[in-house]
């Protein structure tokens, strides 16, 4: 039998053990269900490295969660007593001179005005400080050094770890297929093999899979598919920092980015553009034109890893919302529901900050980024530019 501090959360990703661990931190009886295992091997929240960072353009908002977040992700290291997030900084590179209205010298504007002790580059610093890169096209950008990358998969499992210490129970083996309802409000959840639970309060963290759950949603929310490819070169260590730092090329552009070799040696790289719409269940490969395109950018901006062959290549899926900002918001309609979603392939660097929101909105409290990322109707989006948001 439910009772009335009792939530139930449907899925184990960033955003619902985030949520998770903050509701039961402020009282609340919570049961995190998941298909399993945790971390899914499908889930955005897995792999090997999301970049973090407060480097938004002109997006106060972002910038500040950002920020907030790089002090979250201290702590947590502390806690954990062992480095999950580096702070490598970031390295953004632009092969055009930057340019007021542009991502880069706004990032750069905002931060610099912000305090942030940005480093921009001089003629001939690429060359010397970052000699990998192609410093006869990249002409101008800078080097923020508090940002950094984080272990994904590994942060995951942690947190699913922190959830279970503090009391919350996690069910694997659940795959949630429909919710619960009583007259306007949604008391559970059932899977596929007919398990129900139930709870006070239901919380749908379920990325991709959010709209097949609630597909009045549909419209406002997808999956979007984007390639990540892996390399393994010989001398790992001249893809670490501070030599090779977390780094975007042409972002704003291109979509290009990365992140230095990890313990294992493996350089890991993507592309953040449009993407392509998906099913949430449909095969995680890429195509060989993404790889030809890879190649490209490679030849043009890394000649050592032109052609290096592919350590491993995937596509990974984002719940994009029609913005790309999140969703994180009570039902208007149905008493007991929140959604915690669409983290459109930038959501795992605030995670230290995520938990909060979530358990604000499940408590109707209101805060600094409730109308950003409120319940919303599909509107006008106001550029058609490539808005860079990649992990």
């Amino acid at each position: 039998m439910a009772t009335d501090n009792s939530v139930l959360v449907i899925g184990a990703g960033v955003f619902g053990l985030t949520a998770a661990r903050e509701l039961q931190q402020r009282g609340y009886r919570v049961t995190v269900a998941d298909p399993g295992p945790v971390p899914h091997p499908l889930a955005a929240s897995n792999d090997l490295s999301r970049m973090v960072r407060m480097d938004y353009g002109g997006d106060g908002l972002y910038s500040s969660l950002g920020a907030d977040a790089i002090d979250g992700w201290h702590r947590w290291n502390t806690n954990w007593g062992r480095e999950l997030y580096h702070e490598d900084g970031f390295l953004l590179m632009s092969s055009v001179p930057m340019a007021v209205g542009s991502f880069e010298q706004d990032s750069y504007s905002l931060l610099t005005g912000r305090g942030f002790p940005l480093e921009k580059l001089a003629p001939g610093d690429l060359a010397n400080k970052y000699p990998r890169w192609n410093s006869g096209h990249y002409i101008d950008g800078y080097f923020n050094p508090r940002a950094g990358w984080a272990e994904a998969g590994e942060i995951t499992a942690s947190l699913a770890l922190d959830a279970q210490n503090s009391g919350v129970s996690i069910v694997t083996g659940f795959t949630a297929s429909g919710l619960l309802q009583e007259g306007n409000k949604v008391v559970g959840a059932v899977s596929s093999d007919g398990t129900e639970l139930r709870a006070e309060w239901v919380v749908v963290a379920a990325g991709v899979w959010t709209p097949i759950l609630l597909p009045e949603l549909s419209d406002r929310m997808w999956p979007v598919g984007q390639p990540i490819f892996y390399f393994k070169p010989q001398d790992p260590d001249a893809y670490r920092a501070p030599s090779f730092p977390p780094w975007g090329a042409d972002i704003p552009r291109s979509g290009w980015y990365g992140f230095p070799a990890n313990s294992e040696g493996v350089f890991k790289m993507a592309n953040h553009g449009r993407g392509t719409r998906v099913h949430a269940d449909a095969e995680r490969v890429i195509s060989p034109e993404q790889e030809a395109h890879c190649r490209e950018f490679l030849a043009q901006s890394l000649p050592s890893l032109a052609s290096l062959p592919f350590h491993g290549t995937k596509m990974c899926l984002y719940c994009d919302t029609w913005d790309g900002d999140f969703w994180i918001a009570r039902d208007p309609e149905r008493h007991g529901l929140v959604v915690v979603t669409g983290g459109s392939g930038h959501a795992f660097k605030f995670a230290p900050v995520l938990g909060g929101l979530a358990a604000d909105a499940l408590e109707g409290v209101e805060n600094a980024y409730s109308e950003r990322f409120a319940w919303r109707a599909m509107g006008e989006i106001k550029s058609e530019d490539i808005r860079y948001t990649g992990e």
